[in-house]
Parts: C-alpha cells; structure tokens; sequence
C-alpha cells in the first residue's frame, strides 16, 4: 500500500426565548456527531484513496459541507483546545492532524433519507450560501478576514442543529438561538472568531465585523427555507402578512 502524502494547495439580538434548550452538558464531545451529508463522505473517499492527497481539492469539499466543517473544527478543539497555537483553517486543521484521523471524525455520522434528511439538508444549504456571500463582503471589508467570515458565515445557524437532528428530544422546541449558538461554540471550542460572533450576538452588541457582515450576507442571499431567526431580523418585509 502506497504511503499518502499531502500536497499542500497554494495560497490563493434575539428574541426567540422560550424553552430552555437541553445542552447541559460540560464537554464538546458530549454533544453527538454532526452528520455529514453522503454526497460529501463520497467525493472525499475518491480524494484519499489518490496516493498523493490535493490538500486543496479535500479542504473544499469539507467546507461545502457544515457538519464536515463542525467536526474538523471539533476534533481541533479537543486536540489544542482555543489557546496559541490552534488551527483555525480548515487545511491546517488537517494537515497537524492528519488525513486519516480528519476522515474518522467526519465519518462517525451521516444522514440517511429518514425524517430529518430535508430540513437537514435546508440548513446545510442555506449556511453554505450565507458563507459564501459572507466572504464575499468581507473581501470589501480591509479590516475584515475573508476566510473567518466564510467560517462565520457557515456556522451562524449551528444553534439550529439541536431541533433539526432530534438531539435529546428537542424537535419543535422555540430557542433563544443567540445564547444556544454561543454555548454551543464554547462547547466544541470553535475559533475565537467564531465564538467572538456568538457572543456578540447574545449581547446584542456589535464589537467584531461579523453582524454587519452576516446582515449583508442575508440580503444578499434567495430567502431560505429554515427558520433562520437572523433572515427574520434582517429581511422583516419578506415574512409580513399578506
């Protein structure tokens, strides 16, 4: 069996409070796997089994997809927690942890075609558009990095990743989304920029770029499926009564 190596690319305030979401856990590793969708684990199988992986080719094909990303980012944390020091791109990620260890994270779960495969797959959709109109604005923002807004942009909806996975039994259930995705960043120990976006939004304060940078992003954006709370603040005129 040839041995793989890595082929480096080049460089290139929320009012939705009502029951209390059930994350009283401590640890990100408490939390159950993000499933990855199966079109991702796929392409990226193809991309390993080469016996010289395009560093490039698999870091975007992890980044079209949240739950790929999320788990990437959530093997970091574990590994470096958020001090000096941590990867906070996802090629870096993989590179100091390498391929086959990225591969089992992302591997511990997917989606089937059962209940939850559409409003999984809504969300994945609508947080990949955002990410991308998000880095998009952030190119025109010097003080901004288009890279972590991209990342920001993809993560902005992980509070909704409890009701849409049926994580302990918490489908249908109305959450105060800013405090949930904010907890759930500490949790799994996103990047300081991530984190940075939550807090922020929980305290309904604009410290960072990111809230400016998302709002522009959902304007930008086809209006989504899921209950984004931030389309709703953002876009009001889109969800009047007729």
């Amino acid at each position: 069996m040839k041995k793989k190596t890595v082929r480096r690319a080049e460089p290139g305030g929320n009012t939705l409070l009502a029951d209390s979401l059930p994350l009283e856990v401590e640890l990100a590793q408490d939390l159950p796997a993000v499933p990855v969708l199966p079109e991702t684990l796929l392409r990226l199988d193809l991309e390993v089994q080469e016996s010289s992986v395009d560093l490039g080719a698999v870091t975007q094909v992890v980044l079209n997809d949240l739950g790929a990303t999320v788990q990437i980012f959530r093997l970091a944390g574990r590994e470096y927690g958020n001090g000096q020091g941590r990867p906070t791109r996802i090629e870096d990620c993989i590179s100091v942890l390498g391929v086959s260890a990225c591969m089992e994270a992302i591997s511990l779960e997917t989606i089937a075609h059962d209940y939850r495969y559409k409003a999984v797959t809504a969300t994945w959709a609508h947080s990949q558009e955002i990410a991308r109109y998000a880095k998009v604005v952030a190119e025109r923002m010097p003080e901004a990095n288009p890279d972590e807004a991209y990342l920001v942009g993809l993560f902005h909806s992980i509070a909704l990743l409890p009701p849409v996975l049926g994580w302990y039994g918490s489908q249908g259930k109305t959450i105060d989304l800013a405090s949930a995705g904010f907890r759930i960043a500490k949790q799994w120990a996103l990047p300081r920029f991530a984190i940075e976006y939550f807090d922020d939004t929980r305290q309904d304060q604009s410290a960072s770029p990111w809230a400016e940078i998302l709002s522009m992003a959902h304007r930008f954006a086809n209006k989504s499926s899921i209950p984004c709370p931030l389309e709703h603040r953002f876009r009001p005129q889109l969800y009047r009564a007729v």
